[in-house]
Formats: structure tokens, sequence, C-alpha cells
């Protein structure tokens, strides 16, 4: 077991995130892996290749997305991946508790002096 001290919470936040911010990126288009994996890269949230065929098998298994095999004029034939009705719904869930979240968390994150504003109150250090 590893220590909470050890742990990186911005990883653990990443990690716990990761699949929406994929459902995000194919809600416009469909897309095969290596794209996600491009997409993603440049935002920081995606450290490594060998995270995405993971867990894109378990948002298979959740029916998040499905997905269809297309012939590459690259090479082999790529899987494709897009988003379901039932991953829409938990992106568009996700997105709202996001939101409360980022906002609760925001408050909590500011200096003193604007948490007192943003609470409707005056900080007295008296």
């Amino acid at each position: 077991m590893v220590s909470s001290e050890t742990r990186n919470p911005l990883t653990e936040l990443r990690r716990g995130v990761l699949a929406f911010c994929v459902l995000s990126v194919l809600r416009s288009e469909e897309s095969y892996a290596f794209d996600i994996v491009r997409t993603m890269s440049g935002t920081g949230l995606l450290t490594s290749e060998g995270t995405i065929y993971p867990l894109l098998a378990r948002m298979r298994q959740q029916e998040w997305v499905s997905t269809d095999w297309r012939e590459s004029a690259a090479g082999p034939p790529r899987r494709y991946y897009a988003v379901t009705a039932r991953g829409l719904r938990a992106l568009d869930e996700f997105s709202r508790d996001w939101s409360r979240f980022r906002d609760a968390v925001d408050a909590l994150l500011a200096p003193s002096a604007a948490r007192a504003t943003a609470q409707g109150g005056t900080r007295n250090d008296a």
C-alpha cells in the first residue's frame, strides 16, 4: 500500500478525469487511439500512450464508446472509437458535477480575504 504522502494529487485527479476527457475528445468526432493520444498529449493530461488502451477497453465495457475497424492507407486496420449515448450521458453528468467541484475547490484555494468576500463576509483578523 502506498502512503498518501507519496501520491501525487495531480496524478490522482488526472486518473479520475481521464475517461471523461476522452469522451469529450470523441464528442466532436470519432477517432482512433493514436489520434486521441496526440490530441490529449498537448494538454498534459495523458502522460503515456500505454494508458489509453486499457482505458478505452474499460470504456467499451461500460458501453461509453463503440468501436469500428477501418482500413488504413498508412498500415494495418485501425480501431476507431465513437462516443455512445450512454457515454454522452456520463459526460454530461460529469460536466455538471465537475463545475460544482471545481468552483468549490477554487473557493477554498483562494486567498482567505477573497474567500470571505465570496461568502458575503469580511475578514476580521482582530
